[in-house]
């Protein structure tokens, strides 16, 4: 029986994310259809806790309310994680976004800065100047994988250029961050997931594998933060990275490896959304060509809808988690301290009550109300702004002078966090030879 029929639907299966699309929307429609809401069970993983399971929340209006109560609906100890990570994990991974107020707000008000509109308008001409650059590289390769040649490029180089990490580092940063949110794809860490009568079974020498690989990776972008931020302190030069090692937070300066961990989440969290949208927008726009045509009719008047769209169907992050501190009802649903809830920002996204015929594709959907930034609340993306001026910039530059440029079948992460794709091939018609440069290698 098809994992997708309705008594059959476990979001815990790796397997799940691993179906077609269209199917996994199916899934959550029913979902969405059923009273209350479902449990999840969480297999047991060699040397991770055993978790009690998770609330699946699907519908928007439940997810909403949970982004706009972060008293009750804590994102602490872990909100990007379904499991608690070990604490030798945890001081890789453990940032702002698995804080509550006021430690957060206090720490996201020094990095807010940086993403204020009086900033971002700074940055225009340098955003627009390397789309130009990587568009030219593009058409100077010819037909290629899109995801490594354009889509990563332009996110991965202004979020570096934001934190002062140097070019030459750029393409171990795109292999580490692929590492880090590719933790359940094999081709990243080496090793599957294997099922036994269809239940999973993690091996332990599997997952020493995969824990050691994501660690090692924490580890290097760690190590290159400390560099970094080492330098800032005794030479700020007014950047990101200078911001943070120096903020007075609380009477004191974050600890070396507090900021090393806003550091890979910024570098992260600055290149995933926007990458994953870009290559998701050119494979609808290339699937919906009426949808192109309204585009390309009226680029500056549409594409602010285009963006929204773009974001609401391809929902770059999957999921966050969120720790229920009181009891607490909701919805007609009754939690318990110490519940866990899973906010599935996709279904979300398809709620048949908030978006009419949610499956379309419509680039003038207005309102567009969707979640793929997250919900509403003090975690609401910091970068949001960014990468909606990143998408434009690029989308402009490459329509303008690639009109024809098409994609074909993705080669999709195996993930439950990220929608995202690996590989993506897309054909144009060159408007002029020039040499191949070296491209930014990325499995994604």
């Amino acid at each position: 029986m098809p994992m997708t029929d309705p008594a059959h639907i476990d979001l815990s299966d790796l397997r799940f994310w691993g179906r077609p699309l269209a199917e996994r929307d199916a899934a959550f429609r029913d979902l969405r259809g059923r009273p209350g809401l479902t449990r999840y069970a969480l297999p047991k993983v060699p040397f991770l806790r055993r978790s009690p399971g998770y609330w699946a929340v699907v519908r928007h209006a439940d997810i909403v309310e949970i982004s706009r109560r972060p008293e009750v609906f804590s994102s602490e100890p872990s909100a990007t994680s379904p499991t608690d990570m070990p604490a030798w994990m945890g001081r890789y991974f453990t940032s702002m976004i698995d804080m509550d107020d006021p430690r957060h707000a206090k720490i996201r008000r020094v990095v807010a800065r940086a993403f204020s509109p009086r900033m971002l308008a700074k940055t225009e001409d340098d955003i627009a100047r390397r789309a130009t650059r990587i568009v030219d590289e593009l058409i100077a390769r010819g037909p290629c994988d899109f995801v490594a040649n354009a889509a990563v490029r332009l996110p991965v180089e202004v979020i570096c250029d934001m934190l002062g990490i140097p070019a030459r580092h750029h393409r171990r940063v795109v292999a580490l961050t692929d590492i880090i949110v590719g933790y359940t794809d094999p081709e990243y860490v080496g090793t599957a997931v294997a099922y036994d009568r269809d239940t999973l079974a993690v091996s332990r020498a599997g997952t020493v594998r995969m824990l050691g690989t994501v660690a090692r990776a924490g580890w290097e972008l760690h190590r290159l933060a400390a560099r970094i931020g080492r330098r800032r302190r005794d030479r700020p030069t007014g950047d990101l990275t200078s911001a943070l090692v120096n903020a007075d937070i609380d009477g004191e300066r974050l600890s070396p490896r507090e900021f090393a961990a806003f550091f890979l989440l910024l570098v992260v969290a600055g290149n995933e959304t926007t990458r994953t949208a870009l290559a998701h927008g050119l494979k609808l726009l290339t699937d919906h060509p009426d949808q192109r045509a309204l585009l390309l009719a009226d680029f500056d008047r549409r594409i602010g809808g285009a963006v929204e769209e773009i974001v609401r169907i391809s929902t770059p992050v999957i999921f966050m988690r969120r720790n229920v501190t009181r009891d607490h009802e909701l919805g007609g649903h009754r939690f318990r301290r110490g519940d866990k809830v899973m906010l599935f920002y996709g279904s979300g996204n398809r709620d048949e009550t908030v978006f009419p015929d949610p499956d379309r594709f419509d680039i003038t959907r207005s309102p567009n109300p969707h979640l793929g930034f997250g919900g509403p609340g003090p975690h609401f993306c910091l970068g949001a702004n960014l990468a909606r001026r990143e998408i434009t910039v690029m989308f402009r530059e490459l329509f303008t002078r690639l009109p024809d440029i098409t994609a074909g079948e993705p080669d999709r992460l195996l993930s439950g966090f990220i929608n995202g794709y690996k590989r993506l091939p897309c054909t144009f018609t060159p408007p002029r030879a020039a040499q191949i440069p070296a491209p930014l290698e990325s499995g994604r």
